[in-house]
């Protein structure tokens, strides 16, 4: 299903389970698409949720627009927010994972009545230094022209081969491998580069002393061997006041595919278990 949002660009929908049920909201990690979620979207759905998973901007089937500003994190939180208007929801369990998670914590800090609870999986607030946001910046645009130039094929191979999804090799089939490479492999190259030029992390506003204001319910995850992701989540649970941190052993940046029985228990049980009412966080 395709909605239009901020009524100039459109988006690919994913949805699981029956409306009416409380409404869940997943966030894909740059490279994915809202069909990623597919196999925990289903589990959700049966566990009696109604669950959405939009392509963002520049994945899947969603528009990739040329402006690279378009992308931006302000324009992405006002295309959810449309999104959520034009399916007649009020307000959602959001879980968003790596991009989707930054995307997520943005979304949940400048509209914060329309996040029942907060999931965010190997996620981060940004970066706090100018100067190593900088340099972070400079080499995301270079990734991003070299996807350009190269083409997806060869930015698959080269983001595969990243040291980050070591564990993969070895809690995925090759099966799983090549289903996640055939998802990589639907993205437009101009799409993944313009993605990378207006929300990569280096152009992300760093909200880490927006943190405190975070007044719903919220869960922090990440895998053991994802070093530096655990240590930002550990980092972010003391300054979120109702922060939850689980760290799954034995499993690395994408959590979620590597430990998906513990995961949907986790996520599910935290659901269940939050307090649903609207929260009153200060906007950014």
């Amino acid at each position: 299903m395709s909605l239009p949002a901020n009524l100039d660009q459109s988006y690919h929908l994913h949805s699981w389970g029956s409306k009416g049920a409380p409404p869940v909201l997943l966030l894909h990690g740059f490279t994915g698409h809202g069909g990623s979620w597919a196999g925990l979207g289903q589990r959700f759905a049966a566990a009696g949720y109604s669950v959405l998973a939009p392509d963002l901007l520049g994945h899947g089937r969603s528009a990739h627009p040329s402006d690279a500003t378009r992308y931006g994190m302000a324009h992405a939180a006002a295309d959810l927010n449309a999104l959520l208007d034009e399916s007649s929801i009020e307000a959602v369990h959001l879980l968003g994972y790596s991009m989707g998670g930054r995307l997520g914590l943005f979304f949940a800090l400048s509209r914060p009545e329309r996040v029942r609870t907060l999931s965010l999986v190997s996620a981060s607030p940004g970066i706090a230094s100018t100067t190593e946001r900088d340099e972070r910046r400079a080499r995301d645009d270079a990734l991003a022209d070299q996807i350009e130039r190269d083409g997806i094929a060869a930015f698959v191979d080269h983001w595969e081969s990243l040291p980050m999804w070591a564990s993969q090799r070895r809690n995925l089939s090759s099966e799983q491998r090549q289903q996640l490479r055939s998802q990589r492999m639907q993205n437009l190259p101009d799409g993944l580069a313009n993605s990378l030029r207006g929300m990569g992390t280096g152009k992300q506003p760093a909200l880490h002393e927006k943190l405190q204001t975070l007044s719903m319910p919220t869960l922090l995850i990440a895998g053991a061997e994802d070093e530096k992701f655990a240590g930002v989540s550990r980092q972010m649970e003391r300054r979120i006041p109702r922060a939850r941190l689980v760290i799954f052993p034995m499993a690395g940046h994408a959590v979620q595919l590597e430990r998906p029985r513990a995961f949907v228990r986790t996520v599910l049980e935290f659901w269940q278990s939050s307090e649903v009412s609207r929260p009153k966080a200060s906007k950014i």
